[in-house]
């Protein structure tokens, strides 16, 4: 190896470092310095995390070779633009105007940012979005207008036009009016500045013995039976400590195993975490190289030698229940036909006769649709450490959104007792679902546990993109019918979902589609069946939204089918179907809130403003088009939710406290909400109480009560309920008899606790849960709900189909937001993702869509700059403060108000997702020749006939769970102790 010393000017001071200048990048060595504001996240130069300035032009550091720059070059990072005690305007703008969540991109937009406003210092927003389009900033949370926004107020700051105070929400004048406010995240700046450090960051903090771990992942087949795993010759590579494979965890490697759904097969742990016997899926992995250093791990891992024989591979639904199908999993039942394990029916009204009642109806559409496999692709992929902490604890960094649920899920999969395993959340740069699964997190367990040694597993975002989990494909046969007036009589779907080869959720995920169907109209007869196979794509996990958006595929799209066949405006048709009080959901229990024809009032202006628009700029070569769909989703885990918490009081004189709590932040913000409901369920007592007054602990499991999963937009209800019992406790603990309040000294002077829990369940508040019924799907699961509408604007270019979503407004209820800042950044953000869901994101094809470029990320001349949001106001009664709950509706149905404009634009409807240009273009050249659509497809086979299967499950009818008879606290602060 021959190494170069090489000097460059970093920040405005000359650095000498010694290099490889034919491996090293200029990213690699600026981390060597400890610059690590500059973020590696693709690694392939497609998403700028990495972006530094270089003798004045920006580059993306990441695929810079140091052999090709210059010695003593002009470097500027993240670093030498401000600090957190002396912060550019840019980097305060950033945080005051919300541009700030899970700031993994942040660096690297702000770098990008300075040097745009050094060549041009009065940008217009138009120029901004094209400077990041240039230079490749990807952001997967703000929907980009956040960013423009701050850009736009530093450069007017920069001007001498602004000053700081201008764009800063002062709260001092709302003391004891906090709940609403734009307070910003208490960990905004770090973020900013660089100097909040994310996974791969927390691994060059590791003592020096700390191993590194890389997976053997063969990438060659989906399904493959495995022969021999060879590591003879890696384990005797320099550097090799061990390499670690299934049969060094023997008696424990497979992740638990749980069925929600009465009509769930018995299931055996099908979960691996390192395979066993089998490849089930493209990412699977085989051993973990546990390494003195980064480059010898991967060394090692290359030299393993992976002998694999290709068995038959099932890469979707309709694949894997074919009749001539094989069995995925040999042990698997033939119960609801060849790999499906779960099936769930939804009978409401008279639904024998829905055949009859939608044959003799005035109107009536069908269709089959396909919601695509969509990858979150957050820009940070997935690092995570282990070691023996000072309790001889095995200590697990990683970026949990379940840390509990993960912890039991990590102690059964690597066979520790719980006990004796702590899980930290380390700063995370997004997820958006893919992070509730423990898959990796185990494996970095497994390494430190077979070794003895701290060890840190990080990967490529090649490895990461196969191995982690994506959102479930799902296929979908309906109909859909209406009378004269256009006021629907009767609906039919049924649905096949895509769970990849793990089991886990698979049959949850069903209830969300039987429970988001024609949500939120009234539908007064319906026949329905969920159904959910194992195939040998990527597993499927959450992501925002949750089930509901493939639902929203097939049901936004007849809705649409029907007004157009009825010959009636598609808001129109809407507003007469909405529920209103007193009418039923599909599960036959009342709507919680009737907030929907306000919605539509509010939404009505717009919407003719928008349709007028369009037919007045539509020209030959770019059609302009509307699109409207209504969204919603539900709000906590159902009649078995918990939350904990804790406050302790603080030394001082004044009123001070800690706040424990799992909040875990994927980028929503959980610092931002904890906050908030800490001071308002502490307002009662403490009137004065400020932010300063406020310490968050948050997601360590040695110090902090489990509060429960990111996750069923349940965080800000639930840890709203547990923080206003603990502050009860505390107040009640600390006041006189004279009705005054001790201070922490006085406190310990008489012996009292000065740390409280605040323990909440569903089963204790509520006593009408009812999980849904296996046998006709009626049920109440959830405690409260929310509801977005959407409004898509689009162009449609003739010549290429290509579609551009130029405008998307939200009309929404969630009861009342804690922090109005923090609900806009999640409402632009789930736009963002259901535009790239509508037109562009993917993951099929397993090489193709390998990274975030071709897997079809949204940059941000992809998103429109107009996104409007529009909170109708109202309290949830329910809520805590309130409010009910925020962020999936924000990702629920946006895409297909999408899909319609496009129909609206140019008379082509896309079945399946996503809506690529060349799909647009033959529906086109079909419509002009007058033949069939041809992106309408057959009827899929999903298994059995529909109605076939509807009368096995009424001759074998199953008795149904009554959660309502469980004990408080059944579910443990420590986590669901799982069977």
């Amino acid at each position: 190896m021959n190494l170069k010393k090489m000097t460059l000017n970093i920040n405005g001071a000359d650095r000498m470092f010694i290099c490889d200048p034919e491996k090293d990048t200029l990213a690699s060595v600026l981390r060597r310095l400890g610059l690590t504001g500059t973020k590696v996240g693709c690694g392939t130069g497609v998403c700028g995390a990495c972006s530094v300035i270089l003798d004045g032009k920006v580059i993306r550091s990441c695929t810079r070779k140091i052999k090709n720059v210059k010695e003593y070059s002009s470097v500027m990072t993240i670093e030498g633009i401000g600090t957190v005690l002396n912060p550019h305007p840019l980097q305060y703008a950033w945080v005051h105007l919300g541009a700030v969540q899970c700031g993994f991109c942040v660096p690297g937009f702000i770098v990008s940012a300075y040097q745009l406003l050094l060549d041009n210092p009065n940008p217009t927003r138009e120029d901004v979005r094209d400077w990041f389009q240039k230079h490749r900033n990807v952001c997967r949370c703000t929907g980009y207008k956040q960013i423009v926004d701050a850009v736009m107020e530093a450069a007017a700051i920069m001007r001498g036009e602004k000053t700081f105070d201008d764009i800063t929400y002062d709260w001092s004048k709302d003391v004891g009016d906090f709940y609403g406010k734009p307070l910003i995240r208490p960990n905004a700046m770090p973020k900013a500045c660089g100097v909040c450090d994310y996974g791969d960051d927390v691994e060059l903090h590791m003592p020096e013995e700390t191993l590194k771990v890389e997976l053997v992942q063969p990438r060659k087949y989906s399904h493959a039976k495995i022969i021999n795993i060879d590591c003879s010759e890696a384990e005797k590579m320099p550097g090799v400590v061990k390499i670690v494979t299934a049969e060094d965890v023997k008696g424990a490697n497979r992740l638990m195993t749980y069925a929600f759904s009465e009509r769930t097969v018995e299931m055996q742990q099908a979960h691996h975490v390192l395979a066993e016997d089998e490849i089930l899926y493209y990412g699977d992995v085989v051993a973990l190289v546990c390494a003195d250093t980064r480059a010898h791990a991967k060394a090692a891992a290359d030299a393993v030698k992976v002998e694999l024989e290709p068995l038959p591979e099932y890469m979707n639904y309709l694949e894997a229940v074919t009749p001539d199908a094989e069995k995925i999993h040999d042990w698997m039942p033939d119960t609801y036909g060849k790999n499906i394990y779960s099936e769930l029916p939804v009978l409401k009204g008279d639904h024998e006769k829905v055949p009859e009642i939608i044959g003799d109806a005035a109107y009536s559409v069908e269709g089959s649709f396909y919601s695509s496999r969509e990858p979150h692709m957050s820009i940070e992929g997935d690092v995570m450490q282990a070691y023996y902490d000072e309790d001889d604890n095995l200590c697990i960094h990683c970026k949990t959104m379940t840390l509990y649920f993960d912890r039991d899920e990590i102690a059964e999969a690597i066979g520790v007792p719980v006990e004796k395993l702590r899980v930290i959340e380390n700063p995370t740069g997004g997820s958006f679902g893919w992070a509730m699964s423990a898959h990796t997190y185990s494996m970095v367990g497994m390494a430190a546990k077979v070794t003895g040694m701290p060890c840190s597993l990080s990967m490529d975002y090649g490895q990461f993109m196969a191995v982690s989990g994506k959102r479930s494909p799902a296929y979908f046969n309906a109909k859909l019918a209406c009378d004269k007036d256009g006021m629907f009589v009767a609906g039919e779907f049924d649905a096949g979902l895509d769970h990849g080869p793990f089991l886990e959720l698979g049959d949850d995920k069903l209830t969300k589609i039987s429970r988001f169907m024609f949500y939120p109209y009234y539908m007064p007869n319906v026949v329905g069946l969920s159904r959910v196979a194992a195939t040998n794509h990527s597993f499927g996990t959450a992501y925002r939204g949750y089930g509901a958006p493939q639902a929203f595929t097939c049901s936004e799209a007849l809705v649409d089918m029907l007004a157009e066949k009825a010959g009636i405006d598609p808001f129109e048709i809407r507003y007469k179907n909405i529920a209103r009080p007193g009418q039923d959901n599909l599960n036959q229990y009342p709507f919680l809130h009737y907030p929907m024809e306000e919605m539509m009032d509010k939404l009505k202006p717009m919407y003719e403003e928008a349709v007028a628009k369009a037919k007045a700029e539509s020209t030959d070569e770019i059609k302009k088009g509307v699109g409207i769909a209504w969204g919603g989703y539900n709000v906590g885990l159902g009649a078995v939710d918990e939350a904990h918490v804790a406050i302790e009081l603080m030394p001082g004189d004044r009123p001070k406290f800690r706040k424990y709590d799992t909040w875990q932040d994927q980028g929503q913000g959980g610092d931002q909400g904890s906050l908030i409901c800490t001071l308002e369920a502490l307002k009662p007592y403490f009137p004065d109480v400020t932010p300063d007054d406020i310490k968050l602990i948050q997601t360590d499991s040695k110090y902090c009560p489990n509060t429960g999963e990111s996750a069923g937009s349940r965080s800000h209800y639930a840890n709203g309920k547990a923080s206003i019992v603990a502050a009860k406790n505390i107040a009640d603990a600390m006041r006189k008899p004279d009705g005054t309040y001790r201070t922490y000294d006085e406190m310990v002077a008489e012996g009292i606790p000065t740390r409280y829990d605040g323990d909440w369940a569903t089963a204790d508040e509520y006593d009408c849960f009812y999980d849904l019924d296996p046998n006709d799907g009626s049920g109440n699961p959830t405690y409260t709900y929310t509801y977005a509408l959407f409004l898509a604007e689009v162009d449609v270019e003739t010549a290429t189909g290509k579609t551009t979503c130029t405008g998307m407004t939200c009309i929404y209820w969630i009861g009342k937001p804690g922090n109005i800042q923090a609900v806009e950044g999640q409402v632009n953000g789930g736009i963002s993702h259901a535009i790239g869901f509508a037109l562009s994101e993917n993951y099929d094809d397993l090489k193709k869509h390998a990274n975030m470029l071709g897997a079809g990320v949204p940059y941000i001349k992809d998103v429109p700059d107009k996104l409007v949001s529009v909170d109708v106001g109202g309290t949830d009664p329910r809520g805590p403060f309130g409010s009910s709950g925020a962020s999936e509706a924000f990702q629920s149905s946006d895409h297909m108000a999408v899909i319609n404009a496009i129909n609206n634009a140019v008379g082509v409807r896309v079945h399946e997702l996503p809506a690529t240009p060349d799909k647009i273009k033959a529906g086109m050249e079909a419509l002009a020749k007058g033949e069939p659509n041809p992106n309408a497809p057959e009827p899929y086979f999903l298994g059995s006939d529909l109605y076939d299967a509807i009368e096995e499950i009424k001759n074998n009818p199953l008795t149904p769970s009554k959660p309502e008879n469980l004990e408080f606290g059944s579910l443990g602060k420590e986590g669901v102790q799982w069977k």
